[in-house]
């Protein structure tokens, strides 16, 4: 079997999985949000925290949970990190720098998970399982949390109630994410995946110097970090470690949880709007853009172009024998499609193109699938957005779901859309045009600034996965990464919850003669082109300068 059939295959039994389990996870996932009733270790959690989990917010509120939660998170994980050095299970480890302490506490917090440090050189056991692997869950829990607010919004009508963040919340985390993270963990340690506390060995000579391993609760970490789409490694190599992924079942395991949860949320969202075409059409729209940049990604590194890949015959640098070229195009574009970062080849290694595909999939927004609520919640943005540019090209008023896209809708609509990119080519600017920023480039040129603004593409879209070639375990990408995490995950929550707002206080529109139908195909074809319009108009010069003009030089 060639290795581009190799590859195809692999695709094909990954939708095919994804397909069987799309409709009981996602009616699953609307029942969890719908129901009234608490299981017990819930009610035991809700008054451990004070929170009345009956109590209906608006949006100010909701909007306040998630700030208040997040917040505590931050500094917990910061303090803990500060602390290693008199922790037990430290595995004789320091305490973390300032600087790194908060790029990794907002990091975790925010759902990134962009890590400038060596995974199994800096943090020890105590701070891997009470610290970052807590905050994969509960990172994640709050993006689909959000996103459910999102979706009542379009479901309720007058009434600015958005449910109960501190519901959503554990809901999410005891019903959703702990029950599926289990079931992974053990399919991943049947697999070949390392689960234990055992501390530092050393495991004989390499290159004139002793070679030293440490264990971990590798497995637990892994599932969650791909199910919650939030991509931290527990080894500097992440999922192309063995201990994290020894196998090309486990590979294409991990791609699957992914994606699984993203997509599956578009069938709740249908089911939570009482229109199931609905959650249909949404999911054609990521799964379109999904396969048709694994596509591309695919004819890129296969085609190998360049001088030294022809002389190698073929695109393997950077990538493992054992995963292949196929397979790690599909993890890169699943990755950075989603605010994972995880992954299981070197994407600075890529091709010119191929390492331009993955900026581009962040720059997309991360909505095909997206993160886990984050990308559910950015396709609904780019759904009102596309609904408002139907309504120009008849002069009619738009509507959504039978809600009206007026002013302030589009206004917060807006916003949304270019508060990311506005973080990302100001930050990225400011390091090319300071004098010691640049210092930290593996690279000149082109793919040099590949590195940069990959970086911050990375940081302010909460992906968390990086070009390799960067420094970035400096003050300056430090500190300037973390202010783009925390600006890039929760102002556009801001928009967000006050959309969803907006949206709960209106009457419903009734359905006439003249309503776009947005669940049908001529709906998610406009839905395609305005995302990839709107992404192209505000990226293209900074693409140009970087992967396309490496891509086109090989």
């Amino acid at each position: 079997m060639g290795p581009v059939l190799a590859g195809v295959l692999q695709l094909i039994a990954l939708i095919a999985a994804l397909a069987l389990v799309y409709v009981p996870l996602g009616n699953y996932m609307a029942r969890v949000y719908s129901s009234d009733k608490h299981w017990r270790v819930e009610k035991w959690i809700y008054k451990g925290i004070g929170a009345d989990p009956n109590t209906e917010m608006r949006w100010p509120a909701y909007l306040r949970g998630v700030l208040a939660f997040s917040a505590a998170g931050v500094l917990f994980l910061y303090l803990l990190q500060r602390l290693q050095g008199i922790l037990p299970g430290s595995l004789g480890f320091s305490s973390v720098n300032p600087a790194q302490s908060f790029n990794t506490a907002v990091s975790f917090v925010t759902n990134t998970n962009w890590q400038s440090y060596y995974g199994e050189q800096t943090m020890g056991h105590v701070v891997q399982t009470a610290g970052l692997a807590v905050q994969n869950f509960v990172s994640a829990a709050v993006g689909i949390a959000v996103a459910v607010a999102l979706v009542r919004g379009f479901a309720r009508s007058r009434t600015g109630e958005l449910g109960n963040f501190w519901a959503d919340l554990v809901r999410g985390t005891i019903r959703i994410l702990v029950p599926l993270a289990v079931v992974a963990a053990l399919v991943l340690v049947a697999c070949g995946a390392i689960q234990n506390f055992s501390g530092i060995h050393e495991v004989g000579q390499f290159m004139g110097g002793h070679q030293q391993w440490n264990g971990g609760a590798v497995a637990s970490q892994e599932a969650i970090k791909e199910l919650g789409t939030n991509g931290g490694g527990y080894f500097n190599a992440n999922s192309a470690h063995p201990f994290e992924n020894p196998t090309p079942f486990t590979n294409l395991f991990e791609i699957f949880l992914l994606v699984v949860i993203p997509f599956a949320l578009t069938r709740t969202f249908g089911v939570m709007v009482g229109s199931i075409k609905q959650g249909y059409a949404i999911l054609a729209t990521m799964a379109t853009i999904w396969v048709g940049f694994i596509a591309l990604m695919m004819w890129t590194e296969f085609a190998h172009h360049g001088a030294a890949l022809q002389a190698a015959g073929g695109a393997m640098e950077g990538k493992e024998q054992r995963i292949g070229v196929g397979a790690s195009s599909i993890f890169a574009v699943s990755t950075t499609l989603t605010s994972t970062g995880a992954v299981d080849s070197f994407h600075s290694s890529f091709t010119g193109l191929g390492g331009g595909i993955t900026i581009l999939g962040m720059q997309l927004g991360e909505i095909a699938p997206g993160g886990t609520g984050s990308g559910l919640y950015g396709m609904l943005i780019m759904a009102v957005i596309a609904v408002f540019i139907a309504g120009l090209m008849v002069g009619r008023t738009p509507e959504y779901l039978g809600k009206k896209v007026g002013t302030r809708e589009m206004k917060l609509a807006a916003c949304y859309i270019l508060i990311t990119p506005a973080l990302v080519l100001i930050f990225a600017a400011a390091s090319m045009a300071l004098p010691t920023p640049p210092h930290s480039m593996l690279n000149s040129g082109a793919h040099g600034f590949s590195e940069v603004l990959y970086a911050f593409t990375s940081a302010a879209n909460n992906n968390g996965s990086a070009f390799a070639g960067l420094n970035a375990n400096t003050d300056w990408f430090n500190t300037m990464t973390g202010l783009a995490m925390l600006f890039g995950r929760f102002l556009p929550m801001v928009f967000v919850l006050a959309l969803a707002g907006s949206l709960a206080e209106q009457k419903p529109v009734p359905v006439t003669a003249g309503t776009l139908r947005t669940e049908k195909p001529l709906f998610t074809g406009l839905l395609v082109g305005a995302i990839l319009i709107i992404t192209g108009l505000t990226y293209f010069p900074a693409l140009a300068l970087g992967p396309l003009a490496e891509g086109l030089a090989s």
